[in-house]
């Protein structure tokens, strides 16, 4: 019989409002991984209310206090590994390699969180007046609400609220419907076994078709001074709308259509392993996964021809074998949309030179040729292992080609020239260039995020700081001033 999870809301595990439980899939057996809590908007505003009353004590608790608590759940959630990549194989069908990354980096995530509790410094400003003393000073907002995807939900999840806690916020997290256990319940038996007051972080899950009614909770919700989220451009654009009207700040983490540019001079063989990693982990449904090769024509025939054999070789399957690298996609409707997305692409002219077809919930590793810019397929996102191969006649098209899409998140360059590479970086319309590296990448510390309609905002070490405190100023007289009436 599948276990039963429960919301986590001022310390404690909670039934919803109703009672209501849903059924929580594995994606490729399709048998009930798990029965979760059905939260409604009224538990997500009860969720809202503890956080709220949390936040003065949490907000003054002792900087090594808090990094005391991180530190102790970074140890936790390592002690988790093997507990954590089984969840993340059964409930969101991910394959050992990218379970791995998950469980590997989330510890360091917490330990980075940690690192951020002493640095919400403010500093001494010069002034124009006479005998004026000026000051900044950083302090936490308040109530920070993170919505989470389902894709990578331990680190996505986790990266939407420990930041802000960190910095003295308090936290209510709604992870995905799909993967509300690795993305929020196990998150909280973290943070509750590591002995963090209750009501700092509280945890809403919810079945199919809920989603929208605890947004719009957290949108409307004054007491919400922040939300953080990762997902698709869609979803963050209407997020975005809404918290518009009530002046509310988001920070959003969006999709990508993500170039890889190889030049002539490139490794070969080290452009293939990066490519192939860069499209194909985690099934491609990860949003900084390699899109589209672009590769000079004197390249273009031998990596062709290496890239598409690697990429047929992929183990396709169960994600707990081992060697699997090629698990299910999350569900029926998103293994749809990428069917509809190359049959596109192929009725606009390109060629499937491998794959192109599903074998049960598993899409094939697929590799397209010829695809049109300025076509759909082109332009938007297909979220799954399918990635374009696009032969251009110079660095000018390959950039040129680049930007041609409205968004804006990872990009790569190949090459063993450096500061070539660096000078076509400067150049990507790209939150993030990684040279000599595929586009797959991240670190606790550094500053992610993307640019056009990949969101606004950065998550990651200090970067943090901007999006989740309030800088104020303050300013003092020593001596009365004279006033001109």
């Amino acid at each position: 019989m599948a276990r039963e999870y429960r919301m986590y809301i001022d310390g404690e595990w909670s039934d919803a409002a109703d009672g209501g439980f849903y059924d929580d899939l594995n994606p490729f057996t399709g048998e009930v991984f798990a029965r979760v809590a059905s939260g409604k908007r009224a538990d997500a505003a009860r969720a809202v209310a503890a956080a709220a009353a949390a936040f003065p004590a949490w907000s003054r608790t002792l900087p090594s206090e808090r990094r005391r608590l991180f530190l102790k759940a970074g140890d936790i959630l390592e002690q988790k590994r093997d507990e954590v990549m089984a969840i993340l194989a059964e409930e969101t069908g991910c394959a050992s390699g990218f379970a791995t990354f998950q469980a590997s980096f989330t510890p360091g995530l917490l330990r980075e969180a940690a690192s951020q509790v002493h640095q919400s410094a403010g500093e001494i400003l010069p002034s124009d007046l006479p005998d004026a003393f000026n000051m900044t000073l950083r302090q936490p907002v308040g109530v920070v609400a993170g919505i989470g995807p389902w894709n990578a939900p331990l680190i996505l999840s986790l990266r939407a609220i420990c930041m802000p806690i960190a910095y003295g916020n308090t936290a209510v997290l709604k992870p995905s419907t799909e993967s509300s256990v690795a993305g929020g319940v196990l998150i909280a038996e973290v943070f509750h076994q590591a002995g963090f007051p209750k009501g700092v972080l509280n945890v809403v899950t919810n079945g199919p078709g809920r989603s929208g009614e605890i947004g719009d909770e957290f949108i409307e919700n004054p007491v919400v001074r922040r939300i953080s989220m990762t997902g698709s451009s869609a979803v963050g654009r209407q997020l975005a709308e809404k918290a518009g009207r009530h002046l509310k700040r988001v920070a959003l983490e969006l999709g990508g259509q993500n170039p890889m540019i190889i030049l002539a001079d490139a490794d070969i063989d080290h452009a293939v392993s990066a490519a192939v990693f860069g499209a194909f982990l985690h099934q491609g449904q990860i949003c900084m996964s390699t899109r589209r090769i672009l590769i000079e024509r004197p390249a273009a025939a031998r990596f062709t021809e290496q890239f598409v054999k690697r990429a047929a070789g992929l183990k396709v399957g169960d994600p707990r074998d081992p060697e699997t690298v090629i698990g299910p996609i999350i569900n029926r409707g998103q293994l749809e949309d990428i069917q509809k997305s190359v049959a596109g692409a192929v009725r606009d002219g390109a060629r499937i030179l491998c794959g192109g077809r599903a074998e049960g919930p598993c899409y094939l590793p697929t590799v397209v040729a010829g695809a049109r810019p300025g076509t759909p397929f082109s332009r938007e996102e297909t979220f799954g292992p399918v990635v374009s191969i696009i032969e251009v006649d110079d660095v000018e098209q390959a950039i040129a080609v680049a930007n041609e899409t409205p968004y804006g998140l990872s990009a790569s360059v190949i090459t063993r020239d450096f500061n070539r590479g660096l000078s076509i970086a400067e150049r990507i319309e790209s939150g993030i260039v990684h040279i000599n590296d595929q586009t797959v990448h991240d670190e606790p510390q550094i500053p992610f995020g993307g640019i056009k309609d990949s969101g606004w905002g950065r998550f990651g070490g200090r970067a943090g700081l901007e999006e989740f405190t309030e800088l104020r100023w303050i300013s003092m007289q020593r001596v009365p001033r004279r006033y001109p009436f």
